[in-house]
């Protein structure tokens, strides 16, 4: 076995009595990004982030999705090469439960841990990955997401935060196509004057009855937590809302923990199912 792997010996128990924790106030401010703020960052020399890669096996609408080949390298490559640039980064991390590509993302170097394969979400396979590896914050980057590069990825990275502070960010982007916007795959976000998600759904939001100049916003696949929003991501059950939309952000919008989501202005183009490689491939061949 490579010496960059992490493996699972004994699997993580299932979580008990999902209790949950008490939300924290409502009142915190947006915490400032290093990306839009400029200058330097207030982290300390010993704090660490690092970036973590879930690439999962088993998707049932594109089996071995990381695996696809795009221009001849693996997706997971293509994902994996961005996060490597960015220098504020420890470390980086492919987190899966595939042994197939476990030996595919040793091959161009990656570190590689091995996780359960029963996670349901890919922030659940990060909390395994934060009760192993100690960091300050953990920058989840979509392993489908081929086209994020450095300046985008680094704008969910705050400048600090609070000791006491659950810390959860996420970017967004312009809709550039109306089509896409109605498209139910597609999730939109809608934001307050301070960058705090108000509300994310897979219908069009906000309903222009009011008027039609309105850039619409979509996720990108890149998010950043300390530990105490994992913990409280995993020891909080999901809510209605959450399955409803089937979109693990509201584990923490139904308990009243502010999340940010930035717009980076960046391209993205994630990879649902095999028709999506065409776009990725005649993007990159163009930029």
């Amino acid at each position: 076995m490579n010496t960059h792997s992490h493996n699972v010996t004994t699997p993580l128990p299932h979580r008990e009595g999902q209790g949950g924790e008490s939300a924290p106030s409502s009142t915190l401010s947006a915490p400032s990004l290093t990306g839009r703020a400029g200058g330097e960052s207030s982290w300390g020399g010993e704090s660490s982030i690092i970036c973590v890669i879930p690439a999962r096996g088993g998707s049932s609408r594109f089996f071995e999705k990381p695996l696809a080949k795009i221009l001849g390298k693996p997706m997971l490559q293509w994902v994996y090469e961005h996060c490597k640039a960015v220098s504020r980064f420890s470390e980086v991390y492919v987190a899966t439960d595939s042994e197939k590509i476990q030996v595919a993302a040793e091959s161009f170097g990656a570190k590689v841990i091995m996780t359960r394969s029963d996670h349901d979400t890919a922030t659940e396979r990060l909390y395994e990955v934060s009760t192993r590896i100690p960091a300050d914050l953990y920058v989840m980057v979509n392993g489908d997401e081929p086209l994020l590069t450095e300046e985008a990825i680094v704008q969910c990275i705050p400048e600090h935060i609070g000791e006491d502070e659950l810390y959860v960010s996420n970017l967004m982007t312009d809709f550039e196509n109306p089509v896409e916007v109605v498209d139910a795959t597609n999730l939109k976000i809608v934001t307050a004057a301070d960058d705090r998600c108000l509300f994310i759904s897979r219908s069009p939001i906000p309903y222009p009855k009011g008027a039609m100049d309105y850039v619409f916003h979509k996720f990108v696949g890149v998010g950043a937590f300390n530990r105490k929003a994992l913990d409280f991501y995993h020891n909080t059950p999901r809510g209605p809302i959450e399955k409803i939309e089937e979109n693990d952000s509201f584990r923490f919008i139904e308990n009243h923990v502010p999340i940010y989501y930035y717009n980076a202005h960046c391209k993205s183009l994630s990879v649902d199912t095999p028709k999506d490689i065409a776009g990725v491939e005649a993007y990159l061949k163009n930029h």
